[in-house]
């Protein structure tokens, strides 16, 4: 069955893996005789469905031969090492086909679905989902620089990630993104179904687009010189690029050129929808014996070529010239030759090396084929063995079904009356519809706890490490605002209007919570008055958020506003003050707020709860040019950080470490810088894998600067203490 994924390996020398659609994985190794061919060497087992790619996991102490990770039409990632079969663990966590794999430093590895997501795991834990892209991301990589991935999608875009963030999107091509492969620090090729490729500047510029490929280019792969490179597709090719030219086609016996690997040694291999893999070579030492070359270009002479892939362009029968074309030598390698033949046109090749032509196929006109596939059908980015058109409704609209042999039919029928909102009545309608459609198709049917490490402060106001969870930052004392209040309540609406008495009983509460220690309590109806002013409308809710960040600190007060009756209500109602339209002075309110719920273990459950829609919607204000906004949101990710060392939340810490990566981009402010440190100290300190997600984040370059300030001296004296953690 089609080999549709390569990968070279470090170990064995020379060696590489193939995964093919019969669900397994294979190590190959060269063989020392003289024979030159390659051995398998092992074999590995664990999908349930067809094997779609495979990468290679740098090798590290506990593993120092790597690792193989492999996706498939399962939905899942296996890893495996080379001393077992079956796999080490399985990663779960993608709704649909995982079809595209890259790995990283640090054990890092980058996944990509049809689910339109792409995801990044460490070790067996997925640390991050990507989302932004609204069709099936088919290709990934992980750029040499710390931190930056690509994601190319069937949306037509490549999009740029950092720290789990898309920092750009790339438009250009025409139709889906099959391929990327990285040129070096700054550069990258893409490889589309529009049949062309392109160079990319990471700063988002293309700098030169490739032609040569007459169908869809499926994968790219670049030479040990960091220049040249081939690609590969749907043209029944494999074309090597040299100097920005194509420099050399070579014809394989199958419609689908599905990938390819360089070796380190330069040699190209390649794996096609004939379910066989070819190694291609320019060394004289390592050259395929005569008779292996014979029967290749028999193979190949004997095979047919669609004129309808539109490989050989518009063919007009009559108009061809004979053999006697053969006699004029070709002008380039590769060029391609149609010939008639009696009643048969045929395709022939000039091969420089020989200074003959070789006959590569016999045209016909048509393989049975759909979608320009060899008989995979494409379908909203992903590809399918069927795409039926059913008919439910006489005289309604037509609704696409697509199917894989592999599917449950059952399934299948249920899962597309649910997506179309149909009726159940139809299920059995639609499986015979499937049924006897199949009979009719042209193809033949296949069939830890972790250990608490925080920074506290000493007498010296220095952040030290300490044995237990960091302090609560606080937001500072109020303002006067008395006079101001009573001038914005009177434009206050009716029903949320104060009277004098009310406002009095606000001020009585401002005065309450301003002191903690104090004996008196904050009443009920002070809280009753506080949380309907906390609703005013936006232009005048502000002085109403300076008493309410300092309220929230009292246990009386936060119990009641973060309680399971109205908790999710009332930080719902201060994220939508915080969101990026707000008003500054009610983003920094709301933020200070957030962190000083932190105080009582009520806003702190909440909190903790919502983690992931509060981080993600503070992090939006990351780009405001505003000191104070700055500190609040460093502030908030440190009282996250300080809560998550208590528990074995790993996807917790990453988005810690997310945010502190992607807010030191942006920060000035030294007290945010620090306060951002102390974060990340807390996050990663005895935590090996968290240290390890923030090294592939490359969060050392981004603090390395800050070890030599002396003003303040505890910014660089933290940053020289997480340095040593890193």
């Amino acid at each position: 069955m089609d080999v549709r994924g390569l990968a070279s390996t470090s170990f064995p020398e020379g060696a590489f893996v193939s995964v093919s659609r019969d669900r397994t994985g294979r190590v190959w190794v060269p063989n020392m005789g003289p024979n030159r061919s390659f051995t398998e060497m092992h074999c590995m087992h664990g999908h349930t469905n067809f094997v779609s790619c495979v990468c290679i996991i740098a090798p590290n102490e506990t593993y120092p031969r790597g690792l193989i990770a492999t996706g498939g039409n399962d939905n899942n990632i296996c890893v495996f090492s080379l001393d077992r079969p079956d796999p080490l663990y399985i990663l779960k966590g993608h709704k649909n086909t995982v079809c595209t794999l890259s790995a990283g430093k640090f054990g890092t590895l980058l996944s990509g679905s049809w689910d339109t997501t792409a995801k990044v795991w460490l070790n067996d834990k997925c640390m991050m989902s990507l989302q932004g892209h609204t069709a099936a991301v088919w290709a990934v990589k992980i750029l040499p620089e710390q931190g930056l991935m690509l994601t190319g999608s069937a949306d037509k875009s490549i999009k740029l990630w950092k720290a789990g963030r898309c920092e750009k999107t790339y438009t250009g091509h025409e139709d889906c993104v099959r391929g990327l492969a990285v040129v070096n620090n700054t550069e990258f090729f893409s490889c589309s179904n529009d049949a062309s490729i392109r160079r990319w500047h990471v700063d988002g510029e293309c700098l030169q687009v490739y032609y040569g490929h007459t169908n869809y280019i499926y994968s790219i792969s670049v030479f040990p010189n960091g220049q040249d490179f081939i690609s590969t597709g749907e043209d029944r090719s494999i074309r090597i690029w040299k100097n920005g030219e194509c420099a050399q086609t070579i014809r394989l016996p199958a419609q689908s050129v599905w990938c390819c690997c360089i070796l380190d040694n330069g040699d190209i291999v390649v794996g096609a929808s004939d379910g066989i893999i070819r190694v291609f070579t320019e060394s004289d030492e390592r050259i395929a014996s005569a008779e292996d070359i014979k029967a290749f270009e028999n193979e190949l002479s004997q095979s047919t070529i669609d004129a309808k892939t539109g490989d050989l362009g518009d063919i007009k029968m009559e108009e061809l010239p004979g053999r006697e074309h053969l006699n004029e030598p070709g002008t380039r390698d590769g060029q391609t030759r149609l010939i008639k033949d009696g009643e048969m046109v045929q395709a022939y090749q000039w091969s420089v090396s020989d200074s003959h032509w070789v006959k590569i196929g016999d045209v016909v006109g048509s393989s049975g084929a759909t979608q320009q596939t060899s008989g995979r059908v494409l379908f909203e980015g992903k590809e399918y063995d069927f795409v039926f058109t059913i008919d439910v409704n006489e005289g309604g609209p037509s609704m696409k079904l697509p199917y894989n042999v592999a599917d449950d039919p059952w399934l299948t029928a249920h899962n597309f009356l649910e997506k179309n909102d149909l009726n159940p009545m139809f299920l059995d309608q639609v499986r015979a519809a499937m049924f006897l459609l199949l009979l009719e198709a042209p193809v033949q049917v296949e069939q830890i706890p972790l250990q608490v490490y925080s920074f506290a402060v000493n007498s010296s106001g220095r952040y030290i490490p300490g044995s237990g969870p960091s302090t609560v930052a606080p937001a500072g004392a109020a303002d006067p605002f008395t006079a101001k209040l009573k001038e914005l309540n009177r434009g206050a609406p009716n029903e949320q209007k104060l009277s004098d008495d009310g406002i009095q009983k606000l001020e009585k509460l401002l005065s309450t919570v301003s002191n903690l220690n104090a004996a008196e309590k904050p009443t009920t109806e002070e809280i009753e008055i506080l949380w309907k002013t906390a609703h005013w409308p936006e232009d005048i809710v502000f002085p109403v958020l300076d008493i309410l960040r300092l309220a929230v600190r009292h246990p009386v007060v936060n119990e009641q506003f973060y309680s399971e009756k109205d908790g999710v209500q009332f930080c719902n109602h201060l994220l939508n003050l915080m969101g990026p339209q707000g008003k500054p002075a009610n983003q920094m309110l709301v933020l200070r707020t957030l962190c000083n719920s932190f105080a009582g273990q009520w806003g702190q459950t909440l909190l903790m709860s919502m983690r992931e829609m509060v981080m993600s919607q503070a992090m939006e204000l990351r780009a405001v040019s505003n000191k104070n906004i700055h500190v609040a949101l460093a502030t908030l990710v440190l009282n996250y950080a300080g809560c998550l060392h208590k528990v074995a939340d790993l996807e917790g810490k990453a988005q810690c470490l997310s945010m502190v990566s992607t807010i030191l981009e942006v920060v000035q402010d030294k007290e945010a810088i620090f306060r951002l440190l102390v974060a990340l100290g807390t996050t990663i300190g005895s935590d090996g894998t968290a240290r390890d997600l923030a090294q592939s984040l490359g969060v050392k370059s981004q603090i390395n600067k800050y070890s030599t300030v002396t003003d303040p001296a505890k910014l660089g004296e933290c940053c020289k203490l997480v340095l040593n953690q890193l």
